[in-house]
């Protein structure tokens, strides 16, 4: 009977990669056979559509033939806990038993449940510094056309003296003695899936490999300190309400010398009361006598370029939309504009006189 795995799992058929890790992490934690109420069938099952819809090619066939397109299980037959638990930890599956985690690294998956991070990959691994966000108001043109703003921001960045080292100028850089060069340390910890071998940064050096002898006096050796700064950034023509920009680099500074993190810059675009945007596109309203609709006219509309002379047709309806070709906003990337599109209402007189009310009736009589 074919299974199926996006229930086993509790997610959409729409559902992310990450989403589909995610909600794999959360029901091995539950169902984890070393955990009180554990069901080790379950967590097999769940496994098993895990090796599936974790493994694009895989789900691309599931999706097409159902669980029967490839007979292979979970585990395998016959395979236990101690052999998933050796897959996992890449070595071998045990026996004649092979194990497919669609191409993730379970140390990642279950990292956050062990404490640390995943396995270690190799290399040393300096933290990065943290990514920092900022809104910016601006008005309705200046968001069509771009403008350019300097913002004041507080924030951890590089020390002056030391230029983020850590070391005191003048002072000799040393290979770190805690993980003796390499950047980052084995820690073993005993959780509910036993004892599980990590690779972390090295708590001393963080991930450099090498200490400075002598700390640095003004910032005691962190490389890094709490000060004011100013940032000038060029938001683009064609940028939309809730839309953000990155500025790599120029978040807050890391310690010892690492990556400094982003700067996201979120834009507001403060209401007009004459302009409405859709996309690229510009909205305004006008209003014209009975005349004008009837008549045809030329009238004067406000666009984002300024005044602007317009045609009223002949027989123009109310709420008829005029349009003014490549007025409206200017395409975020790329060229072009949108357009500016006049939405036309037909003002009626509450009162009139006794010539325009006669006049009126003749014309009634005539349509």
């Amino acid at each position: 009977m074919s299974k199926d795995y996006y229930k086993i799992l509790g997610v959409d058929k729409n559902a992310s990669t990450d989403d589909i890790k995610k909600a794999f992490k959360k029901l091995a934690m539950t169902h984890h056979p070393d955990r009180q109420g554990g069901n080790e069938a379950k967590f097999k099952e769940i496994n098993e559509a895990y090796q599936v819809l974790g493994d694009a090619e895989k789900r691309k066939k599931f999706d097409q033939f159902g669980s029967d397109f490839e007979q292979q299980g979970g585990f395998g037959q016959g395979a236990g806990w101690e052999d998933f638990m050796r897959a996992a930890r890449g070595q071998g599956g045990g026996g004649n038993f092979s194990f497919d985690f669609g191409g993730m690294d379970l140390g990642d998956i279950f990292g956050d449940m062990f404490g640390g991070g995943g396995r270690g990959r190799g290399g040393s691994r300096q933290a990065r510094g943290r990514d920092i966000q900022v809104d910016v108001e601006l008005d309705f043109k200046e968001a069509a056309f771009g403008v350019e703003r300097e913002l004041s921001l507080r924030k951890q960045s590089k020390c002056d003296v030391c230029s983020g080292s850590g070391a005191e100028p003048g002072s000799k850089m040393e290979k770190c003695g805690t993980c003796h060069g390499q950047g980052q340390v084995t820690q073993v910890q005993r959780t509910f899936l036993g004892a599980m071998q990590t690779v972390a940064t090295c708590p001393t050096c963080q991930g450099r490999g090498e200490s400075a002898s002598k700390k640095c006096k003004h910032c005691g050796g962190n490389g890094v300190m709490t000060k004011s700064t100013t940032v000038k950034v060029k938001l683009p023509a064609g940028i939309d309400n809730g839309q953000s920009i990155r500025l790599s680099g120029h978040g807050e500074a890391a310690p010892h010398g690492g990556q400094s993190g982003d700067l996201y810059v979120a834009v507001h675009i403060k209401h007009s009361k004459i302009f409405e945007r859709d996309n690229f596109d510009v909205y305004t309203n006008a209003e014209i006598s009975f005349v004008q609709a009837t008549l045809g006219d030329h009238i004067s509309v406000e666009t984002i370029d300024g005044e602007l002379k317009v045609a009223v047709p002949e027989g123009t309806e109310s709420g008829q939309l005029i349009r003014l070709r490549g007025k409206g906003v200017p395409h975020l990337q790329g060229s072009g504009r949108g357009d500016h599109y006049v939405r036309v209402k037909i003002r009626v007189p509450k009162k009139v006189s006794k010539q325009a009310k006669k006049l009126l009736e003749e014309l009634k009589r005539e349509i």
